[in-house]
């Protein structure tokens, strides 16, 4: 590779850390409401590195760019006896009530508040709020139809020819996962089941590149959202599985009679095991990353907090550095994530629709049909 590549690479990585630097240091003016108070710049308990992460991992209200850059998102609310209320998540900042609503800013819960200032556990509050989370994944959504478009536009006005423009990027992408995915996994029915794998793939790798902006929302690292991936999956592969699919769960072939008590249950409980190791597995790469990047970032501050300004100063290169490289592996985990998603998925459906278990699809297959073995 050249130079000038390692140095576009270095620059992108200098200004993702330049511009976390600063959310980092808000949170050492907490809001009012919650644990810290800051006067005079200083703290009645200081730098808190669990707070810190736990504010920009978790989903919230609003969504904060910068210190002092926030989108205020809308807060829809549905209560039995007042109906549906929609206003800005601006009325529950710095701790405020609004309308008799409280909102807990660690917890991120929506209560009533009695006349006591206590939250009335006997109204059952419905929160279908846009936050950060939900804003992100439309977000995402929006870019996919709009990029995709373009390359769907693109190939159509140079089919066959040299592709251009984002195409050129998106194209090995879909090929890759239509080759080395589908066609290996999923044999001659992989058509079918083409447009799931290449949607999912493509909405993981799109919300785990935008979890990388500073800012962002952590999308790919909320377990709800994986779980509903995950769910959809568990629904994608059983709907689709054959009559040897299911008789391989309830009367396994050769296995001795006696067995069949320890191997029938083991069976069925791999239906769930798939999809919640599909669940976690995204949910725990994705968390973990930005987790060690925002404590390598924590170390300045705790270093100021306890050495002064010139150990926090001695440190940031090194931490500057170590930052840097983990970006890079951000980045590289972005796509591997996308990638084993998609690959487990394809290998669980591939085992569903399969007509016997003792066939490899990734043996004698062709596009147009599978090449049957010579004796």
């Amino acid at each position: 590779m050249s130079v000038s590549f390692f140095k576009r690479i270095f620059l992108l990585s200098a200004l993702i850390f330049s511009s976390l630097v600063p959310a980092l240091a808000q949170d050492d003016e907490h809001h009012e409401g919650e644990k810290t108070v800051v006067e005079h710049g200083k703290s009645d308990e200081g730098f808190n590195m669990g707070e810190m992460i736990m504010h920009h991992i978790k989903d919230e209200h609003g969504w904060e760019f910068a210190h002092g850059l926030k989108l205020h998102l809308p807060v829809i609310l549905y209560t039995a006896d007042r109906g549906l209320e929609v206003f800005s998540s601006k009325d529950f900042e710095e701790g405020k009530t609004h309308n008799g609503y409280h909102i807990d800013h660690k917890t991120g819960q929506v209560h009533r508040i009695d006349t006591a200032g206590k939250a009335d556990e006997s109204v059952k509050v419905w929160d279908f709020s846009i936050t950060k989370n939900v804003a992100s994944l439309l977000l995402s959504v929006v870019l996919l139809v709009v990029i995709l478009g373009a390359v769907k536009s693109s190939f159509a006005k140079n089919r066959g020819g040299k592709p251009t423009g984002i195409q050129r990027f998106i194209e090995p992408l879909i090929l890759f996962i239509r080759d080395e995915v589908a066609k290996p996994n999923l044999g001659h029915g992989y058509a079918k089941y083409l447009p799931y794998l290449l949607t999912v793939f493509f909405f993981i790798l799109a919300n785990n590149l935008l979890g990388l902006l500073p800012g962002s929302a952590n999308v790919t690292g909320n377990i709800a959202v994986t779980m509903v991936l995950a769910v959809i999956a568990f629904f994608v592969v059983n709907l689709s599985g054959n009559k040897h699919y299911w008789m391989h769960l309830v009367l396994p072939s050769g296995v001795p009679w006696w067995l069949l008590p320890l191997i029938i249950p083991i069976e069925i409980i791999g239906l769930f095991v798939k999809p919640v190791s599909l669940m976690i597995r995204l949910f725990a790469n994705i968390t973990a990353g930005h987790v060690i990047i925002l404590s390598l970032l924590g170390l300045i501050f705790v270093a100021n907090q306890l050495g002064g300004a010139g150990t926090a100063w001695g440190l940031s290169p090194v931490v500057i550095v170590f930052t840097l490289f983990l970006n890079l592996i951000e980045l590289l985990v972005a796509f591997l994530q996308a990638y084993i998603f998609t690959l487990l998925t394809s290998m669980y459906i591939g085992s569903a629709i399969e007509d016997n278990h003792d066939m490899d699809h990734g043996i004698g297959y062709d596009e147009e049909h599978i090449i049957e073995p010579v004796a």
